[in-house]
Protein backbone atom coordinates (compact mmCIF):
# COMPACT_ATOMS: atom_id res chain seq x y z
CA UNK A 1 0.00 0.00 0.00
CA UNK A 2 1.55 3.09 -1.11
CA UNK A 3 1.24 6.08 1.18
CA UNK A 4 0.53 8.48 -0.95
CA UNK A 5 -0.79 12.59 0.16
CA UNK A 6 -3.85 14.35 -1.07
CA UNK A 7 -5.01 18.09 -0.34
CA UNK A 8 -7.64 18.71 1.15
CA UNK A 9 -9.64 22.59 1.19
CA UNK A 10 -11.73 24.18 3.16
CA UNK A 11 -13.03 27.88 3.86
CA UNK A 12 -13.85 28.49 7.68
CA UNK A 13 -13.89 32.22 9.32
CA UNK A 14 -10.73 33.47 10.25
CA UNK A 15 -11.57 34.07 13.96
CA UNK A 16 -12.07 30.20 14.09
CA UNK A 17 -9.33 29.23 12.77
CA UNK A 18 -7.16 31.42 14.57
CA UNK A 19 -8.02 30.29 18.33
CA UNK A 20 -8.14 26.90 16.68
CA UNK A 21 -4.33 27.24 15.53
CA UNK A 22 -3.26 29.08 18.85
CA UNK A 23 -4.96 25.93 21.19
CA UNK A 24 -3.77 23.48 18.37
CA UNK A 25 -0.30 24.86 19.34
CA UNK A 26 -0.57 24.32 22.97
CA UNK A 27 -1.42 21.03 22.31
CA UNK A 28 1.97 21.04 20.42
CA UNK A 29 -0.42 19.70 17.27
CA UNK A 30 -0.61 21.54 13.97
CA UNK A 31 -3.53 21.66 11.97
CA UNK A 32 -2.59 19.07 9.53
CA UNK A 33 -1.97 16.89 12.09
CA UNK A 34 -5.39 17.97 13.73
CA UNK A 35 -7.27 17.26 10.84
CA UNK A 36 -6.08 13.98 10.58
CA UNK A 37 -6.32 12.84 13.59
CA UNK A 38 -9.97 13.34 13.06
CA UNK A 39 -10.64 11.98 9.95
CA UNK A 40 -9.03 9.18 11.33
CA UNK A 41 -11.06 9.05 14.54
CA UNK A 42 -14.24 9.59 12.10
CA UNK A 43 -12.84 5.99 10.41
CA UNK A 44 -12.29 4.58 13.56
CA UNK A 45 -15.70 4.94 15.14
CA UNK A 46 -17.29 5.07 11.32
CA UNK A 47 -19.03 8.50 12.70
CA UNK A 48 -18.85 11.21 14.22
CA UNK A 49 -16.00 11.92 17.10
CA UNK A 50 -18.84 13.70 18.71
CA UNK A 51 -22.69 13.74 18.61
CA UNK A 52 -23.67 17.22 16.88
CA UNK A 53 -27.01 18.79 18.19
CA UNK A 54 -29.75 20.88 17.01
CA UNK A 55 -29.17 24.49 18.48
CA UNK A 56 -32.72 25.69 19.64
CA UNK A 57 -34.50 28.56 18.06
CA UNK A 58 -34.65 31.29 19.88
CA UNK A 59 -38.37 30.46 20.31
CA UNK A 60 -37.74 27.31 21.99
CA UNK A 61 -34.71 28.92 24.26
CA UNK A 62 -37.62 31.38 25.49
CA UNK A 63 -40.03 28.49 26.31
CA UNK A 64 -37.22 26.30 27.74
CA UNK A 65 -36.47 29.28 30.18
CA UNK A 66 -40.43 29.99 31.41
CA UNK A 67 -40.64 26.41 32.13
CA UNK A 68 -37.48 26.57 34.16
CA UNK A 69 -38.85 29.80 36.44
CA UNK A 70 -41.91 28.93 36.21
CA UNK A 71 -43.19 28.53 39.99
CA UNK A 72 -44.93 25.40 41.08
CA UNK A 73 -48.33 25.58 41.94
CA UNK A 74 -49.63 24.39 45.71
CA UNK A 75 -53.31 24.31 47.04
CA UNK A 76 -53.82 25.91 50.53
CA UNK A 77 -56.15 25.60 52.63
CA UNK A 78 -58.77 28.59 54.36
CA UNK A 79 -61.26 28.09 56.98
CA UNK A 80 -64.57 29.69 56.62
CA UNK A 81 -64.12 33.41 57.22
CA UNK A 82 -60.74 33.26 54.33
CA UNK A 83 -57.97 32.57 56.55
CA UNK A 84 -55.42 30.76 54.83
CA UNK A 85 -53.08 28.06 56.56
CA UNK A 86 -49.81 27.62 55.31
CA UNK A 87 -47.77 24.38 56.42
CA UNK A 88 -44.53 25.59 57.74
CA UNK A 89 -43.14 22.25 57.10
CA UNK A 90 -44.02 21.65 53.59
CA UNK A 91 -43.57 25.24 52.35
CA UNK A 92 -41.37 27.25 54.40
CA UNK A 93 -41.20 30.16 51.89
CA UNK A 94 -44.25 31.08 51.60
CA UNK A 95 -44.87 30.47 55.60
CA UNK A 96 -41.90 33.21 55.95
CA UNK A 97 -43.43 35.45 52.78
CA UNK A 98 -47.04 35.10 55.20
CA UNK A 99 -45.03 35.93 58.39
CA UNK A 100 -42.61 38.24 57.18
CA UNK A 101 -43.79 40.09 54.29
Amino acid sequence: MTNTKANVNIKIDSDVKEQATMLLRRMGLDQTTAIDMFFRQIIAEHRLPFQPVVTPTIDEQIIAAVKRNTPKKIELSADEDGNIFVDKELHPEIYNWAVNG
